[in-house]
């Protein structure tokens, strides 16, 4: 059965996003070009990708246009094709262009929905971003693997991935640091 995994960019202290949703502290951590290269290469697995609505507005708003094909023309191609799930009880349209299309919304995460969804599946599911989605699945059992991403840096503030999340242990599949200071942190449920 496809695994369902979460991909995050956390700081040393936990935090995903600044107090307010920003990402901004993330532009401060220097590029590094095996760091791109892993990226990449995990962005070329034809994973469908899950989203909650303000990962999906900000990738919806960069990933399709011009600029950034231009800049990232093979993270633009496996952004804009792959499959996207966003959870989102608000979410109105998700109008399909040349460059972004195979969205479906789904209004609540739920568990036999989940399930099903990665009973029929071909592909493995990632979720990109998405914190409270993240902690949703995680409370639910339903992540098979956490991929996080620990940045060098402490906010001291703003959005705590594990905030209301229960005990879980996990088993480390691996552990990689790259020179610009990130590390990648690969876990499974224990």
């Amino acid at each position: 059965m496809p695994k369902l995994t979460v991909f995050l960019h956390l700081t040393l202290d936990g935090i995903y996003a600044g107090p307010r949703g920003d990402l901004d502290w993330f532009k401060a951590v220097p590029k590094d070009d095996e760091f791109e290269a892993y990226t990449h290469g995990a962005a070329q697995s034809g994973n469908a990708l899950i989203f909650g609505r303000a990962t999906y507005d900000m990738m919806k708003s960069y990933w399709p246009t011009p600029d950034a094909i231009a800049s990232d023309p093979d993270m633009a191609k496996a952004v804009n094709q792959s499959r996207k799930i966003v959870f989102s009880k608000s979410l109105k349209d998700v109008a399909e262009g040349p460059n972004w299309r195979n969205v479906t919304v789904l209004r609540e995460i739920d568990p036999s929905e989940i399930l099903e969804l990665k009973t029929q599946a071909k592909t493995d599911f990632t979720t990109l971003g998405s914190g409270s989605v993240v902690r949703q699945l995680a409370n639910l059992g339903l992540v098979d693997e956490f991929n996080f991403v620990v940045a060098p840096i402490v906010l001291g503030r703003g959005k705590e991935l594990f905030e209301g999340v229960g005990e879980t242990r996990l088993k480390l599949l691996e552990s990689r640091s790259f020179d610009n200071g990130m590390t990648l942190l690969r876990y499974t449920p224990a």
